[in-house]
């Protein structure tokens, strides 16, 4: 009959159980039916769930101790002796053993026999004899074996503890792979073979001494000393993975050994400098701090960039004069978020670098964009409803092109949305706001106020159609100057004006329903219609409004039912007009094809939309998107607008997936006869359509991916059929496993980027499972 004991007398020598290692196994011997209750204060000495959940607290030195073991005697010494399955406890450690002496007068504790050890931190250690002395902060054990996080484990043949904080280990072994469970004395993929280790607690790290870095037992590296972050810690100071670029670009050779410092539960800091052979040192940091109510992250840096880069042509044949891109530069990228209560949170993102070539040079994120943005924001969260009010800015970095004086401030933007229960007319009304004003250095300033109320009513009748009545009205009022300036070009300088326009919609979709395939299958055939009357308000343009988010317009399937086909509502759609569709579905036996086909039908054309619209005459471009998926191996989707009258397509794009899982292949094609990007780049009122925006997008991309057992491999291709040239090609070619993985990864850019053509770039990455990751590139 195993017996369950409570020993308050030895309550003052805690047992401190090692503290080896952090691991999640169980050690196997947790029964609840011995589970009772034993302290002083007749509290649960026991968890009540599961044993190998991590403890919260650790264990007091005055918890008393509680044993269950087959047997138990005493000699004349005053020697306690455990034997057959012991098992020990003392607050939230525990031990296991095939027998346990405890000499009550010198405090030793022995253990022998499948010793297997469980600390408060849920650390794991087995052994197969172990012994403790001095209150438990003295010991030593053979055969020593440990389990740690992320599968990490660590064998020695011996290890003596010291004043309970550092272990020493000899001839120790330390690999994060999985051993072979049919063939255990097989060696790992990696492992660290050294002739000492000791794991100091206090400063949270393992070091080993005389090391050797072994890949399938093959010696490949020797480490006089080498030091890893003690698996217990999830956070742990000291210095990164050294990188070391031999070759680059800007850079030359260069390398970083980054230092990361844990300030204290809640925030950190990490250094990072670098030294490079063609231009200056730099040192970046990042620091990060958690709050209970938000969290904050900046990251900057100071440089001395000592190249000098002379002006150059962009691809519009303009002179760049970026001003001073070399000496002292810096950059600033910040952000936090904060909560103020439940329904309020506040927040902000600034984004600063003192040029764009400092950011080439020095491999900054966020070059190649044509601009970086600042904002801070107060954001607030109703049942239906959601406000914001913000401020934004913006850093121009496409020199030559974009102009700091020309980009916008919003100074500031207020939105509001609101969404209502149905109401007793079963409808449900929305409500959207957002106004704002726009400053510029150069260019158009404007405030705009707006208003738009829309109700939506649906119901159905005994035929099955489903019908959507919708009530809308748009309501913005403007005050701009300079008018006549970028992007608007008008002819007046200074305007107040604004607009009005109510809309209603009425939209039906009839679905029919059929089965086939005996039931295993089913299709849909469903038409739609609708019919939209607004105010025929015109060219929005010639009544001299500003324009700061609707200079896209979009028609095709997805926008073929929208009441605005504008991004924004600075435009508006008017007139009226009518849609129609056919929707059709198939579905059987796990495959499908969905199609829509449809048209638009407008009394008044407006003639002011951009080119290439769909929309040039009374009856619109047809358009039609389908996606087949004949089988799992296989899925396409393509959509278009054709336009009969140039019989041409004036837009059209495709996607396609075929093969297994182990060997896939993916492409796809865009096109699209203008790049409305640039729509307003020049005066296109004094010089027409510029030469940007009517340069056509021809593009072809593919890639390809393959698996089999633990070795990947991928290539892309991107090609401008239109410019006769590739835009990126690149490829990944890999070996990875549970614990060991490497890339070779190949990336070519085609395009220019602030007036530079990037090179090739070669990558070679390792990650070490426990260790960190290194690379070189090229």
């Amino acid at each position: 009959m195993p017996l369950l004991r409570d020993f308050p007398f030895l309550s003052g020598k805690p047992l401190s159980f090692l503290g080896l290692a952090l691991g999640t196994s169980a050690l196997g011997f947790w029964d609840p039916a011995f589970a009772s209750t034993a302290t002083s204060e007749n509290k649960p000495f026991l968890p009540s769930g599961s044993f190998i959940s991590p403890p919260t607290q650790s264990s007091s030195s005055q918890e008393p101790l509680t044993y269950l073991a087959d047997h138990e005697s005493y000699d004349k010494t005053g020697l306690l002796i455990w034997t057959g399955n012991v098992r020990v406890w003392q607050g939230d450690q525990a031990m296991r053993a095939d027998e346990i002496t405890y000499d009550r007068a010198s405090g030793v504790m022995q253990a022998r026999g499948h010793v297997a050890m469980v600390q408060a931190d849920g650390s794991t250690t087995y052994a197969d004899h172990v012994e403790l002395a001095h209150g438990m902060k003295d010991g030593i054990g053979t055969a020593i074996y440990m389990r740690m996080q992320q599968n990490a484990k660590l064998a020695s043949t011996g290890m003596r503890r010291t004043n309970g904080t550092v272990t020493d280990f000899s001839n120790a072994v330390y690999t994060a792979c999985e051993i072979c469970v049919k063939h255990p004395d097989s060696f790992p993929f990696w492992q660290f073979q050294a002739y000492g280790a000791a794991q100091d607690r206090e400063h949270q790290n393992i070091e080993f001494n005389h090391a050797w870095l072994k890949i399938l037992g093959v010696p490949v590296f020797y480490f006089p000393y080498f030091a890893v972050t003690d698996p217990t810690v999830k956070r742990h100071s000291g210095f990164l993975m050294l990188n070391i670029n031999p070759h680059d670009r800007y850079l030359g050779t260069y390398f970083t050994l980054p230092y990361y410092w844990v300030i204290d539960d809640q925030q950190d800091i990490t250094f990072r400098p670098l030294i490079s052979s063609k231009t200056g040192p730099q040192l970046s940091a990042q620091y990060r701090r958690r709050f209970n109510f938000g969290k904050l992250r900046i990251t900057a840096g100071i440089a001395d960039d000592t190249r000098r880069n002379s002006p150059y042509y962009n691809a519009f044949n303009q002179l760049s004069n970026g001003g001073k891109e070399h000496g002292a530069q810096g950059y600033v990228f910040a952000n936090g978020e904060f909560n103020l209560d439940r329904h309020w949170r506040t927040g902000f993102n600034f984004n600063y670098a003192s040029a764009a070539n400092y950011m080439r040079d020095y491999r900054l994120p966020g070059y190649g964009s044509d601009a970086l943005s600042s904002n801070a924001y107060l954001e607030g969260f109703g049942i239906g409803s959601h406000v914001m009010l913000d401020l934004e800015g913006y850093q121009g970095l496409n020199r030559g092109i974009i102009k700091n004086s020309d980009l916008p401030f919003a100074l500031p933007r207020f939105s509001y949305d609101f969404q209502g229960e149905p109401d007793a007319l079963g409808g449900r009304l929305t409500v959207h706001s957002t106004d704002f004003y726009v400053y510029r250095k150069t260019g158009v300033n404007d405030q705009r106020g707006e208003l738009a109320l829309q109700w939506d009513r649906p119901f159905q009748n005994s035929w099955g159609q489903q019908w959507l009545f919708t009530a809308r009205l748009d309501s913005m009022l403007y005050h701009a100057t300079r008018l006549n300036q970028q992007p608007i070009y008008s002819s007046a300088r200074s305007h107040t004006s604004g607009q009005v326009q109510p809309t209603v919609s009425l939209k039906m979709n009839w679905p029919f329903l059929r089965t086939f395939n005996k039931g295993r299958g089913s299709q849909l055939f469903e038409p739609i219609v609708q019919v939209i009357a607004a105010p025929n308000t015109g060219g929005a343009a010639d009544r001299d409004l500003p324009n700061e988010d609707s200079f896209a317009y979009e028609f095709s399937d997805t926008t073929l039912f929208a009441l605005n086909r504008y991004m924004g509502t600075d435009r508006l759609d008017g007139g009226l007009r009518g849609n129609v569709g056919i929707h059709q579905n198939w579905t059987w036996n796990g495959h499908s094809v969905d199609m829509l086909v449809g048209e638009s039908f407008q009394e008044h054309i407006t003639r002011n939309r951009p080119a290439y619209s769909g929309l040039d005459h009374h009856v619109s471009d047809p358009i039609g998107r389908i996606t087949v998926t004949p089988t799992q191996y296989l899925d396409v989707t393509a959509r278009g607008r054709y336009n009969p009258w140039r019989k041409k397509f004036d837009y059209g794009e495709a996607l396609f997936s075929v093969g297994v899982p182990q060997l896939r292949f993916t492409g796809g094609y865009v096109y699209e006869p203008v790049t409305p990007y640039y729509y307003n780049y020049t005066n296109y009122r004094a010089y027409g359509v510029n030469t940007p925006y009517s340069t056509e997008i021809s593009e072809l991309s593919g890639s390809v991916s393959a698996r089999w057992r633990d070795y990947h491999l991928s290539a892309y291709a991107r090609r401008s059929i239109s410019r006769k040239q590739f835009v990126a090609t690149g490829g990944d070619i890999g070996y990875s496993n549970d614990c060991f993985g490497i890339d070779v990864i190949y990336i070519r850019q085609y395009t220019y980027i602030g007036g530079q053509r990037r090179n090739s770039t070669v990558l070679l990455n390792f990650s070490f499972k426990t260790l960190g990751n290194f690379g070189i590139n090229g």
